[in-house]
Formats: C-alpha cells, sequence, structure tokens
C-alpha cells in the first residue's frame, strides 16, 4: 500500500474549505458546489471515516447580503457581514446534511478558545463527543466578536489547529489551486506541481505565494503553515482543487492528486500542541548560543542566565518567544516570571534569583514541560 492509499483510508478527517470556492468569488453561496462536497462527506460518513469540516465563508456571504461594493475594511462592518452571513452558510450545511439524515453542530472559536487550557480542553471535548454522536461540527472563526489581537488570521490555521485538537489523521484543505506549485501558476502556466513533501521544508516556504483572493485571507503560504501546524499531531495534509469532480472521494480511493504534505517529526504530546497552538506572544527572550544549544538538543528548561534581552511585556504565566540572537524563533513557553522580574534576573544564575528579587517562583524562566520548540 502507497503512502496515498493510506491516507486515503484514513478514518478521521478535518476539511477545510474555502471562501472562493464556497462562495464563487462572491456572487452568494454557491449552493449547487455545497450540495456537491455534503454528499461526498456523506459517502465517506457511511464508510465510518469521522469528519470535522472547517468552513469560511460567512463574511463573503454577508458581504453579498448586505450589498456591500467590496470587502469594507473596517472591523465593525466585517463583524457584521460575519453575523449575517454565518445564518446562510450554515442553513445551507445543515439543509444538505439532513437529506441524508445528519446532523450537523455550529462551533465558532476565537484565539482566546485555545490558549486558555480550560477553554481548549473544552473546545476539544465537545468536538470528540460531537464525531462519537456521528454529528458533522461545521467550525468557523467566530468574526461576530473577534478582534484583530485574538483573530486566527485565516482559517487556514484555525484547520491546522482544529486537526490537533482532534488528532486527526488527514486535512484537506480545497483551494481553487490544483495544489502547491513551484511558481504561482496564474502569473507561469508552466510551472510544475509539487507531488509531495514535508510541512515544514522551508524551500516550500520560499515557493508559495502570500497573496490570498479578493474576499479570504489566505493564500498558499497560510495553508503551508497550516500544514506545520497539523504536523504537530502527526497529521497530513493535502491541499488540492474543490473543483476536481468528487475531489474527496478520489483522494479515499488514493488517487495521485493535488500536494501531499507529510509530518517530518513524531506528534507532539497533546500538553506541548496546546503550547504550539498559542499564535501570539506577549514577549520576546532572547538567548545565547549556549541557551539554543540547550534547549534544542538537551531538552531541558530555559534559564535566566541564557537569556541576554527580554521585550515586551507579560505576566507570569504568559506565552512568550525565545528567540536566538539573529532573531530566529526557537521555543514558544510560558514564563515563571513577569517583565521586571525578568529584566532584572536575566543573565544570572538561578542561585542568584532570592538576592535580586527577594524570592524564587521557579529556578528557571520557562519550565521545559512549559516550552515547545518552533
Amino acid at each position: 500500500m502507497n503512502i496515498r492509499q493510506k491516507i486515503g483510508q484514513s478514518q478521521r478527517w478535518v476539511i477545510k474549505i474555502g471562501s472562493a470556492l464556497l462562495t464563487d468569488e462572491g456572487r452568494g453561496l454557491n449552493k449547487a458546489a455545497i450540495k456537491n462536497w455534503v454528499a461526498q462527506m456523506v459517502a465517506l460518513h457511511q464508510r465510518n471515516v469521522e469528519l470535522v469540516l472547517v468552513s469560511s465563508g460567512a463574511v463573503a456571504e454577508g458581504i453579498k447580503r448586505l450589498k456591500f461594493p467590496k470587502r469594507p475594511t473596517a472591523l465593525y462592518q466585517l463583524q457584521a457581514a460575519a453575523a449575517v452571513g454565518q445564518m446562510g452558510m450554515i442553513q445551507a450545511y445543515e439543509s444538505f446534511f439532513q437529506k441524508h439524515a445528519l446532523h450537523t453542530a455550529q462551533i465558532l472559536l476565537t484565539h482566546e478558545d485555545l490558549v486558555n487550557r480550560q477553554r481548549y480542553l473544552n473546545a476539544r471535548s465537545t468536538l470528540r463527543t460531537l464525531i462519537n454522536l456521528n454529528v458533522v461540527p461545521v467550525v468557523n472563526e467566530n468574526d461576530t466578536v473577534a478582534i484583530e489581537e485574538i483573530r486566527f488570521g485565516d482559517n487556514d490555521t484555525l484547520a491546522g489547529l482544529v486537526a490537533n485538537l482532534i488528532e486527526a489523521d488527514v486535512l484537506v484543505i480545497l483551494t481553487d489551486q490544483a495544489g502547491l506549485y513551484e511558481r504561482d501558476p496564474r502569473i507561469d502556466p508552466t510551472a510544475t506541481l509539487i507531488e509531495e513533501g514535508y510541512a515544514n521544508d522551508p524551500r516550500l516556504f520560499a515557493m508559495a505565494g502570500d497573496t490570498g483572493g479578493t474576499l479570504g485571507r489566505g493564500g498558499m503560504l497560510t495553508k503551508l503553515r497550516a500544514a506545520t501546524l497539523a504536523a504537530r499531531s502527526g497529521t497530513a495534509t493535502l491541499l488540492t482543487s474543490g473543483c476536481i469532480p468528487d475531489v474527496l472521494l478520489k483522494i479515499a480511493a488514493g488517487k495521485k492528486i493535488g500536494t501531499l504534505l507529510l509530518p517530518a517529526q513524531a506528534p507532539l504530546a497533546a500538553r506541548k500542541q496546546w503550547l504550539a497552538s498559542h499564535l501570539k506572544m506577549r514577549g520576546r527572550l532572547y538567548l545565547d548560543e549556549g541557551a539554543v544549544k540547550v534547549l534544542r538538543h538537551a531538552g531541558k528548561s530555559l534559564l535566566p542566565v541564557g537569556v541576554t534581552r527580554a521585550e515586551g511585556q507579560f505576566g507570569r504565566g504568559e506565552m512568550v518567544a525565545c528567540l536566538n540572537q539573529a532573531g530566529q524563533k526557537v521555543a514558544y513557553g510560558l514564563v515563571n516570571y513577569n517583565t521586571e522580574e525578568t529584566s532584572k534576573i536575566l543573565g544570572h544564575p538561578s542561585h542568584q534569583i532570592i538576592k535580586i528579587l527577594g524570592y524564587v517562583n521557579d529556578p528557571a524562566l520557562v519550565h521545559r514541560d512549559n516550552l515547545v520548540l518552533v
């Protein structure tokens, strides 16, 4: 059995469908296409495949319903469009799935739902319960309340994090392109499709463009980032065109379509996946060369003595990025001291913390159990 056939026989899928496909580039919900994708998902479900659908389209549908001439830039108008469009999008999915006697459930998430440990566990429990009840969850970013500081930024990223939440076998991202190309095929029709690679391969990121369509926020670069996120739970990602007839069934049959991105490393433990889901950093710690080596190769905690400077405003227990002297990210972690305390103890051995601060929260600035390499 080759890798495509193995992927096709996966039992837990996250399927993400983008705005351009769902809304026919702004001309309202493409209900004929939605009906077709639902029929394919029902066929997979009848083969005991567990499904979670991550769907864009609410804002785009709202823009059409409210007759905005173009996608607005004001946050309050986008939130209003999302509120209106969400009704039509969910109604479409519910009606088509109901014709096959399948229930759907609406799940709206913000970044705050995943960085809070209790809410993260609640979201995971809800999704898993719905799956066990043979319900198809339809997940979207909660654009009606999300502000710039807490939004995922695109549903590709959200799909990658949902794959972590349910520990999916495969993430399928349906887009308006056949997959990832060496160059943008809209500019260079001779560009070659990349059939297979690893999710964290920097060469692929160099090839990807960072521009999305007029209605969506994600380009091919965000899809690669989503694949990297999904790989943390051992999930393979398949990028392909949603316009291919019976595309989901062809994937299930092991057909060679699209770009398959495989995880390069073993899955992270559940707590490490939660740590890795933090997208917003409260501060930055710059590490010396010795500290970078200890984190990467020895699996130890980050001690104050290995930190050369701190930036940002953060409190105890908040997420910070650990960077090398060149500014490249090394790790994320929950810090044991706030900004002021960290500034006082950085560069000093741990046994001097009590002398400097008068107390000790922890000998480590970031404990290894609360740290994940990136």
